[in-house]
């Protein structure tokens, strides 16, 4: 019998964000489970999936609960903050050269290059470290002040250092990004995998009863 496509839960505020992040999620092969605020105790909602993906407006109590299960986390742009908060950093406000490049009435991302730590998650699953231009829209960010001492940076900006992954070293699969690998075409195509790896990853939980 064939098996079942893993669920993969997607936090999203915004209408947008959650539609690119399910489009990335079924071109990857998982089942899109959205995840809406007020939906229950944070345990019950990660027992009914296989993986976690958090964009814009993720909850650390449920990302938490996600690491407590050992379940794969891919979190994303500002995901990524929450990430952070949820293993005990912060967050860095009033960032120059990260946020959008708004031309007129039509909103766009701006761009900078960053470095990939050779050895890490992040460039594993990518296929390789080292530099690499990727898409920027946020106004705040993680600096080394700012990082949860539970995680480890494997990205960073080259003009100012902001960090730019992160990732929990002793779990099976948390990666974090600064930037929004959601929106294809903004970053090098090699860069799906990490939707890739999230449902991959997925695809080997079992959840234990008790």
């Amino acid at each position: 019998m064939e098996s079942e496509e893993p669920k993969i839960g997607i936090i999203a505020e915004d209408d947008e964000n959650a539609t690119l992040l399910a489009r990335q999620v079924e071109r990857s092969g998982g089942c899109v489970f959205p995840i809406s605020p007020g939906a229950g105790p944070a345990p019950d909602v990660i027992s009914a999936i296989d993986g976690l993906l958090v964009g814009h407006g993720g909850e650390a109590p449920l990302i938490q609960a996600a690491l407590d299960a050992e379940i794969p986390v891919l979190c994303t742009g500002q995901g990524m903050h929450a990430l952070n908060l949820a293993m005990g950093g912060s967050v860095a406000g009033d960032l120059s050269g990260h946020d959008i490049d708004a031309q007129g009435d039509e909103v766009q991302s701006s761009y900078h290059r960053i470095f990939i730590a050779p050895g890490s998650k992040l460039a594993a699953t990518v296929g390789s470290g080292g530099f690499v231009r990727v898409n920027s829209r946020h106004r705040r960010g993680v600096t080394e002040a700012q990082r949860s001492p539970s995680l480890m940076a494997s990205a960073y900006s080259l003009d100012d250092g902001v960090i730019e992954a992160l990732e929990v070293p002793h779990h099976r699969w948390v990666v974090g990004v600064q930037f929004q690998p959601e929106r294809r075409g903004e970053l090098p195509p090699h860069f799906d995998r990490l939707f890739e790896a999230l449902v991959d990853k997925a695809a080997g939980v079992t959840h234990t009863t008790t």
